[in-house]
């Protein structure tokens, strides 16, 4: 006779394991019940895509599959980062006039000059990168100017002036 080389379990919780497969097994058959009884009600019955077949399939094996539905799905652009630069640039006062302080713009521009600087380091992956990476004073001083036009008030407009109505006879 062979011993077993697992480990003896404690006493106590042999019932519990028992316990846990007969659930398992009971809830194994609890699923398959309320499947066959949606079954009998027609509750599977013209449901979309019955009776057509399975995209995709039969074909060749695409490990990348989930990632091109994704991107199909949610209509995701991938630009090469030449484009996506040149783009962020031209977006990047208005980004810049949305933050609070000078310490969030100079993060900001930072952040978008290692960008442009590490892309010139790498192969060119499209159209050549004309991009240059900004003057961080430069463009927070010119921040600090566009924030100090919106902060002061737009001079009130002259008051209008009344004119006396006279009544003119035809």
């Amino acid at each position: 006779m062979e011993q077993d080389p697992r480990p003896e379990p404690d006493p106590g919780q042999a019932p519990e394991r028992k316990a846990a497969r007969a659930r398992i097994a009971q809830q194994q058959t609890w699923v398959d019940l309320q499947v066959r009884q949606a079954m009998e009600r027609g509750d599977f019955e013209d449901l979309p895509g019955a009776g057509k077949p399975i995209e995709g399939l039969g074909g060749e094996h695409d490990p990348d599959w989930w990632l091109k539905r994704l991107i199909e799905r949610e209509r995701i652009v991938v630009l090469p980062m030449s484009v996506q630069l040149r783009h962020e640039d031209a977006e990047l006062d208005d980004r810049l006039d949305r933050l609070g302080s000078e310490q969030q713009v100079r993060r900001e521009l930072e952040d978008f000059n290692t960008r442009v600087i590490a892309a010139r380091y790498r192969l060119p992956e499209g159209p050549p990168l004309v991009t240059m990476p900004r003057d961080v004073e430069a463009t927070v001083e010119a921040w600090r100017e566009r924030r100090a036009a919106r902060r002061t008030p737009a001079p009130a407009p002259p008051p209008a002036r009344r004119t006396r109505w006279r009544w003119r006879r035809r």
